[in-house]
This record gives C-alpha cells, structure tokens and sequence, in this order.
C-alpha cells in the first residue's frame, strides 16, 4: 500500500471514530436539540462547504458527516428505502452576522412539509476548501430559510464540554488540520428546542471568526478590540520562550542539514516541546525568522519571487507572501487558526511623499487566535531588513513583530480590511500617512513622541520642535538631511549640528530645529539605554518644511548633539548644573560667565571652548576650571559677540589614565561686545585654579580666596592659607604675557611669608595692569621637584606700576616677616626705617655703605634706622643662634626709578 493510501484510510479511521464519539454524545443527552450551527472549529474541516440534511423517525439519530476531498461538487440528493430518513443536500451562506441555508432541488411544498415535521433533524456534512466562495449564488431565487444563532446554553453544557474535551484529547497526537481547543471551546451552541419559543425570532451576532461573503476573503475577527487584553497578560516578556527559541533555531539547523523541507515534518519538530498554542506558535515564529531569508532579488525583479511553501522551505528565500502563507500552513498543522492579512506597509519602497490610496497594496502578514482573541505579526520583518544601498538583506531578529499590540501595529501596517487593524476606532488610511513614522525599536524603549503629531510639520518662523518623553535614562542623537529641491530624493551630507538644539534629560528629549535655508528635510532620532555598548538605534522619522528662515547669528557646531547636562552625567558622578541647558546662557556685560557642576565624587575635569571667529590657542585662553571634591567649576571669557559652545568632559579623579566623557554641552550667548582679546586669562594654566583637591590633599586650608580669579583694584593682592605639614616646602612664581618688559624679574613682584603658626602669605605686586598667573608649588623632602598646587589668576587694573619686594634668599625662612619697608626698591640718599621679624636671631643689621644694628624691641621685632648713601645695594643679614656665621637675608635695591623711567 502506498504512502498516500495509508494516510487517506488513516483520515477515514479517524472521521469514523469522531463520528462515532458525537453518536454516544447525542444518545446520552436524551433530548431533542436545534444544532444552529456546526462551525469548523469543532470537526476536521478544510474549507468551502456543502451540508446534508437527514429526517428520522427516532430522536436519537444521531448527526453524520462525511468529508470530501477539496472542490467536490454538492452530493445529488440520496433517499435510504430502508427506513424513513433521507438525504438532501443545501447551502449554507453566512450573511450580516446569520446564518441561512438553502435546500437544493427540493419544492415549496416539500420544504414546507420539512419545517411542519417537529423530528426532523439536520445532519451536517461539511467539505471545505479554505478560501474558496460560497456555494449559494446571489441571484437564485429560492428563498433562504434563516436559522437562528443560540448563545448563554446553560442545559447539558457538561455533556457537551465532555465531548469536545474527548474530541481534543483523542485528536492531539495527529494535529493534521485541526484546529486549537481554543477555537473548538467557541465554536458551538447547542440550545432546547423545548426553550425556544416559536414567536420570538433572536438573531445575534456571530460570536467566532467565519468566512466572509467575499471570494478569498479570511476570518474577521470577532472578538471586539475594546475588551482586548494586553499582551503582558499573555506573557510577560519574550523571555520566558528562551528555551523555546533554543530548541527551534537548533532543530531547525538539524533538520536544514538533514535536507528536510517538508512543512508538516518541520511544524512537528519545531513545535515538539511546545506546551500550549503560544508555544507552538513561538516555535513557528522563530523558525521563520532565523531559516527564511527575504527574497530581495525577487523583489527587484531580478528574478522570480518565490511564494510558494515549498520553494521557500527549499530555498530558504521568500518575499512577504511567502512568509505569510508559509506561517498559515505551519500554523494548520498544529491548530492554531491563522490567516493572511494584505495591506500597505512603511517598509522597503515606502515614500511618505506619495499617497497610496491611489496605489495596490504591497505587503501580508498574518493574524492568528490564541489565547482567546486574535494578534498580528509579522515574521517578514522579523527576520531582518534591506540594505537598499548595498542591495542585500541584512539578517536582523526583530522580537517585536511577534504578536505585537494593534495600536502598535498599526503605525507601520495598515490592512486593506479595516478589521483586521483590531482597534475600537479604525484609523483611515489618511491618517495611516501623516502618522510620524516609528520603528519596532520606539516602543521598547518606553517612549512617548509628544511633539509633533503627524508625519510632515511646517516650521514656525524658521524653527521647528520635536519632543520625546521616556520613563528611562536615555542617549539620544539625531539626523537631518535636506532634500533635492528637483528630484526629491535625500542628500548623502548630513545638515551641521548647528542647525539643532537637543537638550536630554531624565524624563525625555527635546529638540529645536533651525534648517539653514527653505526647504525639505528628513529628520532621524537615534536612541539607546544610557551606558549601553554600540550603536544608538534608528527609532522615529519625520519629515520637515521651512517655508522661510529667520536671520540669526551662527550657532556653533555641537559633534556631541545634546546641549545642557548630559543624560548620562549622573553616572560619571555629575549630580546637576549651576544653569539649565535647554536655552542660551546670557553671557553679562563683562564677557564673563560661569558654569559649576555639583558632583558625587571626586572628579577631574577639562573643558572646550568653540566659537567661530576663536582659533583654539586663543580658545584655551578663555577658560580656568576648579576643581574641588563636590563642584568643577569652569570659568569662561567671551571675547567675540555671538553664540559660543562650552563642553565638559569629567573622569574619575583617581582613575589614573582614564578617558575623559562628555558631561554637558552649554551654549552661551555674549550680546556685547565681548572682551579685549589681549586680556584672556594666561597662557599656561594648568587643571588646578584655585583651591580644591590637589591643595587639599597637600595640606594647605583656609584659604582667603577660594576662587580662582583674583581681582587687584591697586595693584595688590595677599593670599593667605595655612599649611599642615611642616615638611612641606611652598613656592610661588608669577607670570604674565606683557607687551611691555617690566624693569625687574617678575619674581621680584611676589614675596612668600611664612609665620609660625603655619600661616603662609602670598604678596603680589603686580607691575603693570593686566591678567598674571600666580602659580603656587610644593615639595617634600626628599623630592627634588616641585609640584604644581594650585593656580591664581590675578587680575590687576591699575595703571600706576608696583614696586618690587627686595631679593629673597635661602635664609629668609619660616617665621620670618618684612614689616617695612615693602619694597624692594629705596632712593639714594634717604633713610629708611626697617621693622623686621626673624626667630632665632641673635643680632640683625643693614649693610650698606655702614653697617647698621638693628634692635629687638617687647614685640620681638628687629626695628632701626638705615641711610642708603650713595650704595647701590643694602642688605639685611642676621646671625642666628645655630651658627656665628652672618647671614643675607635679603637685598634691596637703591635705585631713583624716577630717573629710569
């Protein structure tokens, strides 16, 4: 016997044994029943259908069917002179929601003797063919008698559960064409004839998916999209199919190797560990998506698509339709009723710019019942995308598509049957188009496109706003080209990121866009998970139109996009900002802004000047950081009138070698006219200005000024702080760009003093007007280098020029002070009082043309009177108690700087 006959008795077998289970269900019931309806989810049924009717003597005859082979014509009419039953074959028609049967050669009076005969019953035998045409034609004028749908059966309900119950449990192993037990569970009603009462005529609604009226049409949904339930309730997240997915990726390699490509063997293998119909379905799914590649050549019509389930198993390949119609088969052989939905898609070949009311639909899905209601998916676009540049189809699992909510679905499908969308309101396929365009990976990421509405938005006055909200932290970036004023098509460069204003912050993202000229432009949004690894993925696409531009001053470029503090500044340490980051810092009239960042943690940081008339030597220039243990602080000069960019880049403070990431970006407006480009801060400064960590990790506090700017109305400034350590070794140096060469070393115009309470002062004098770095160092014996401290920026406006401090030597130790005279330099000539200080001193004196002993008075302090003479130099020497040796303290100069000037 061969294959095909063995499979045809086995089918026989099984119809008898079904036939045989809804006999003894019939007999237990003991009553007589109106079967309204047997739909072709409670018996094997292919599709396409033609009905026999049996009148009997008894009521117990029991309801045969027959099946039949696909596109058998209705039996002829058969009468059994044996008994008192006959044969008569009609056609069933489900028309607006009711269901109406024709008897075929049968007369009026023979119909209506069959309506009077209160036995009669009716036995249903059901040949489908699945998308075949109704058998009853539209213009035949016998009449239709309607039969009622009964629904809420309360009596022998258990009786008629048990059986359905039999029926799926005897029926599982072999799920040849079979339907799930979710469909069977719907799809019969069974009500007393005793209950009805003949006067009242209830018609309602189908409460199943059934074939339409239309040639070819699928199952509409029945289930109405206002009591839909969310997937969440289905299953929480695609995670909990991983062992499920496992299994079908390997089975299907297996059975690829194998050279296996028949649809029933491959259903069975995939879906073997699949517990219930989600599972199988899951099983399917996967499948489809990682061994079906799209058939792009087909496509472009380099070669014949390839549609067919046979040929795609094969191939491997497949366009749209072959991967819906592969999905339906698969589908049959497990019982999960599924169909192909045709519609218009946002995918391959869509342009926003062209309606397609006007144009055919260009793509199918499907939609399968499970879990009580129908869903939508699509494995086509699951299984990856199209490179259309380099004509290849990327292979890219798209989780999304996978029993995807409708009002999800419907922003990138939209079915040629509005049904089929599954919404309580069906959209128009108007609206279909101005929708913005989302891709599968916008809702994942929990997001919300609050501003715009629609696809295409006009600019107002030049500007345009798009805003995104999100429930997470997230990196944004975005992309703006303009389109060919002729041909339509995108330009491959990119528009300047100063065209576009983005500000990120925890609860979204908002965008200012500002086009460069009237015109067309597509914009891109870009996202991923803060801190993630990779690429920010493609989420939303809209379409841009500036009738006019507004006259503006050039807004710098940003290569970082996001202005204000970064989303992800919090993870680098950052807490928050001194200034928002959404609008324009006003720069005040000085030219002169600020910017701190509240931080966690210790870090580092550098900053970034840009403007375009500012080259980057002259940029540097124009910025001083603080850093301290809980704010950075960056000082900013704006030299020119215009916008200006000011970016921060943080690390941790003890990471070493690390690099440094981008914390926030600020655009700063100067409306004025900005500084004099000479008088930038100095040249040379290092990270450190001002106090912060690096002093305090060197011991030194208290400072009088905690800032990095120091401002000298007179030419004058004392910084005092206090030193910890008494190991540590502290020098100060000044230095400055001066057009003018001043008359001694600039050394000379700073003076350290050390007391002995572990005091330390800076004294500056600084000779000319003008900005000056104040660098002080530090070492520890047995160090031989400095190190940097800290750095002051001493800003000096006055114009008379300071006076020198006298030489400093080795000797001039701690606890020493100069009380008078403060200068360094003395005229010839003149006397001069002196008052200094020096511990441990057994005698001072000024030596010049004389000697001159100084003496100790109840304050400790060394005073006397000097007489320069006409000496070019004095020198104040002391003789300690440690040696008898005379030491110089320091030198002055005798100088009439009168006459030199």
């Amino acid at each position: 016997m061969t294959t095909k006959k063995k499979q045809k008795t086995m089918v026989k077998k099984k119809a008898k044994k079904k036939n045989r289970m809804f006999e003894e269900f019939l007999a237990s019931t003991n009553s007589k029943y109106n079967i309204n309806l047997l739909l072709p989810t409670l018996l094997e049924v292919t599709e396409g259908m033609s009905v026999t009717t049996a009148k009997a003597q008894t009521d117990q005859q029991p309801i045969t069917t027959e099946n039949s082979n696909r596109g058998c014509q209705p039996e002829e009419a058969v009468t059994d002179s044996n008994s008192d039953t006959y044969k008569q074959n009609f056609d069933l028609k489900v028309q607006n929601d009711v269901v109406k049967y024709k008897l075929q050669n049968v007369s009026e009076s023979q119909q209506t003797s069959m309506k009077k005969e209160n036995s009669t019953k009716i036995c249903l035998t059901i040949k489908s063919h699945r998308g075949g045409s109704p058998s009853v034609e539209k213009n035949d004028p016998k009449p239709l008698t309607t039969v009622p749908i009964q629904e809420n059966v309360v009596s022998h309900k258990a009786s008629l559960e048990n059986y359905e119950g039999k029926l799926c449990e005897e029926q599982r192993p072999s799920t040849k064409r079979q339907l799930s037990t979710e469909s069977a569970a719907k799809s019969v009603s069974v009500r007393k004839r005793s209950t009805v009462k003949k006067s009242q005529e209830i018609v309602k609604p189908l409460s199943v998916a059934s074939p339409g009226t239309q040639s070819g049409r699928p199952y509409l949904p029945a289930v109405s999209s206002s009591q839909r339930k969310p997937r969440k309730l289905l299953f929480s997240s695609t995670d909990i199919f991983s062992k499920v997915d496992t299994f079908s990726i390997q089975k299907g390699r297996e059975l690829r190797e194998q050279e296996v490509f028949d649809a029933q063997k491959i259903t069975c293998a995939v879906t073997e560990r699949g517990r219930n119909d989600v599972e199988k379905l899951r099983a399917i799914w996967i499948w489809l998506c990682h061994n079906i590649e799209y058939d792009l050549e087909g496509y472009l019509g380099l070669s014949q698509k390839i549609c067919s389930s046979d040929e795609v198993i094969r191939t491997g390949k497949g366009v749209c339709s072959g991967y819906s119609g592969l999905c339906v088969e698969m589908c049959r052989e497990v019982g999960i009723e599924c169909v192909e939905v045709s519609g218009y898609s946002k995918g391959v070949g869509y342009q926003a710019r062209h309606g397609l009311a006007e144009k055919r639909s260009d793509h199918e899905w499907n939609a399968v019942f499970v879990g009580g209601q129908w869903w939508l998916l699509d494995a086509c676009w699951g299984a990856g995308t199209v490179d259309m540049i380099r004509k290849t189809f990327v292979k890219r699992y798209d989780d999304f598509y996978f029993l995807t909510e409708p009002s999800e679905f419907i922003n990138s499908h939209f079915p040629d049957d509005k049904t089929w969308q599954l919404l309580t309101t069906p959209i128009s396929i108007e609206e279909f188009e101005t929708r913005p365009l989302k891709t599968s990976a916008f809702y994942p990421f929990g997001l919300t496109l609050t501003q715009p509405k629609q696809y295409k938005t006009i600019t107002d006055d030049g500007e345009a706003i798009v805003s995104v909200s999100s429930s997470r932290l997230l990196t944004f970036s975005y992309e703006m080209r303009q389109r060919d004023p002729q041909t339509g098509a995108l330009k491959q460069e990119e528009v300047d990121s100063s065209c576009g204003l983005m500000s990120v912050t925890h609860q979204g993202m908002k965008l200012r866009l500002l086009p460069p000229e009237p015109g067309a432009y597509e914009v891109k949004l870009f996202t991923r998970r803060e801190g993630e690894p990779g690429a920010l993925r493609w989420i939303c696409s809209l379409e841009l139109e500036c009738p006019s531009i507004q006259k503006r001053q050039a807004l710098p470029s940003n290569p970082y996009l996001n202005w204000g503090l970064a989303a992800g500044a919090s993870a680098l340490g950052v807490k928050d900002c001194s200034v928002a980051g959404e609008e324009a810092i006003v720069v005040g009239e000085g030219g002169e802004c600020k910017v701190i960042l509240h931080t966690s943690r210790p870090l580092m940081m550098v900053c970034e000047l840009s403007h375009h008339e500012l080259d980057a030597t002259a940029a540097k220039r124009c910025l001083a950081s603080q850093i301290t243990a809980e704010q950075l602080v960056c000082n900013v000069m704006c030299p020119y009138k215009g916008f200006y960019r000011l970016s921060v880049f943080v690390q941790d403070y003890n990471s070493g070698s690390g690099t440094f990431q981008n914390a926030g970006n600020y655009l700063l407006h100067c409306q004025n006219r900005g500084l004099n480009p000479n008088a930038l801060y100095p040249p040379d400064l290092g990270l450190w200005c001002g106090p912060g960590v690096r002093t305090q990790e060197a011991g030194l506090s208290h400072f009088s000024h905690t800032g990095a700017i120091v401002n000298a109305p007179q030419g004058q400034c004392n910084i005092t702080f206090h030193c910890a350590s008494p190991d540590l070794q502290i020098h100060a140096a000044l230095c400055a760009e001066l057009h003018e060469q001043a008359h001694f070393p600039l050394s000379r115009y700073v003076l350290l003093t050390f007391t002995d309470t572990s005091k330390v002062t800076v004294s500056v004098h600084a000779p000319r007007a003008g900005v000056y770095r104040l660098g002080i160092y530090g070492r520890k014996p047995p160090q031989q280098d400095y190190m940097s401290l800290c750095d002051f920026i001493i800003r000096s406006v006055c114009e008379k020029p300071g006076d020198p401090f006298p030489s400093v030597y080795s000797a001039w130790g701690r606890g020493c002070v100069l009380l008078e005279p403060r200068t360094g330099v003395l005229a010839p000539q003149s006397s001069e009082s002196f008052r200094v200080r020096v511990p441990g001193a057994q005698r001072v004196c000024v030596v010049g043309e004389k000697r001159t002993d100084l003496k100790m008075n109840k304050s400790r302090v060394w005073v006397g009177e000097a007489v320069t003479g006409n000496a070019t130099q004095l020198k104040l020497a002391a003789v300690t108690k440690e040696s008898n040796d005379m030491h110089v303290l320091m030198t002055f100069d005798v100088l009439n700087l009168k006459n030199e000037q």
